[in-house]
């Protein structure tokens, strides 16, 4: 037998092994039904999640641009950019959640604010010692204090002529951070009492908020240091 003839006869050799080595395989991976073979490791949830298209990292609640959270407050609302001559703020309750919308507005000097009750009992209050509270509105303003509103579109009405930060709450839900600020004209931030930080006497509800508030008003009025 020639050396070609030997390399074809172990050609044949090792085909016929790996047919049968095939053929052994597929008898011992079918069962007595004919079922499938049994995997050899069990899918992980991500595995399965990879083929489903699902995912799991998402939080629940969580807020998106244009909702509201859970507790009624507009997160996204944005910084105003210039000041306008009249606004409008809402009052409302909303499941567990009491607030105005939205919380920070910029008006011109000798400009009307206009409160409206959308839902529950809101008034509005200013930050001043008249009202036993930190001074948090410009110190030549007048301080004020609206009755309790209950019937839905009822308003309040205030027109500002001193230029500063005013900041208000409603009296019966300030500790759950129903706090608000106007700025009015073009203010020198520096020295605003309603840019101090808030006095630790205050519910940590509104000490929350009118610190996120202050950092809103800085921004608008370019004090960002």
């Amino acid at each position: 037998m020639n050396y070609h003839q030997r390399a074809t006869r172990r050609r044949i050799l090792q085909l016929t092994g790996a047919a049968a080595v095939v053929g052994l395989a597929g008898c011992t991976g079918a069962g007595g039904g004919g079922s499938e073979a049994t995997p050899t490791s069990t899918p992980t949830e991500s595995d399965r999640d990879a083929a489903e298209g699902t995912h799991h990292d998402e939080t629940v609640g969580e807020h998106h641009d244009g909702e509201e959270s859970d507790d009624g407050h507009d997160h996204d609302e944005g910084t105003p950019q210039e000041a306008s001559a009249t606004a409008t703020v809402s009052m409302r309750t909303e499941g567990s959640g009491q607030h105005y919308g939205p919380h920070l507005v910029w008006i011109e000097s000798g400009g009307t604010v206009t409160w409206e009750l959308d839902s529950g009992s809101h008034d509005v209050t200013a930050y001043h010692p008249d009202n036993e509270k930190p001074l948090r509105i410009p110190e030549a303003a007048d301080s004020w204090s609206a009755e309790l509103l209950s019937d839905d579109g009822a308003t309040f009405e205030r027109t500002f002529e001193t230029d500063g930060v005013y900041d208000y709450f409603c009296t019966p839900h300030e500790a759950v951070g129903m706090v608000g600020t106007v700025i009015v004209g073009d203010p020198d931030a520096h020295g605003q009492p309603g840019l101090n930080e808030p006095d630790t006497a205050l519910p940590e509800g509104a000490r929350s908020e009118l610190a996120d508030l202050n950092g809103q008003v800085n921004e608008a009025l370019g004090h960002t240091h």
